[in-house]
């Protein structure tokens, strides 16, 4: 909420806008799609090492070309939009949870482990 004053400088509180709701939810999707970067690994320890690396401040785009297993480590890890139903529902998960440039810890699929980045 936000405390404005009306023309006789009394205060009362203004009801937030879908816009201000949206700014202060990081987690809307916008259109019904999100983006998202990832980098697929095989081994847990070798996932934890790499999401060590990235909460130190390494380069996502980086690590996903030299370790991704994932086709989309040619662009860096950068699957672009997608909507729900597009990838898998542990992916889609993870990444609703995450704030826009947040890295999520490693969690496990049927192919591997994934590190994910929201990109929006």
């Amino acid at each position: 909420m936000i405390m404005e004053k009306n023309k006789h400088g009394k205060g009362y509180q203004k009801k937030a806008s879908s816009k201000d709701s949206r700014q202060k939810n990081p987690t809307h999707i916008k259109k019904g799609k999100r983006r998202a970067s990832l980098i697929l690994i095989e081994k847990f320890k070798s996932a934890q090492e790499i999401h060590d690396k990235l909460k130190e401040g390494a380069d996502f785009a980086e690590l996903a070309r030299k370790y991704s297993a994932c086709p989309s480590k040619k662009n860096g890890g950068n699957f672009g939009s997608f909507p729900k139903g597009a990838m898998i529902p542990e992916f889609w998960n993870s990444s609703i949870k995450l704030n826009i440039n947040e890295i999520s810890p490693s969690g496990r699929t049927r192919f591997g482990y994934h590190v994910i980045k929201r990109m929006g």
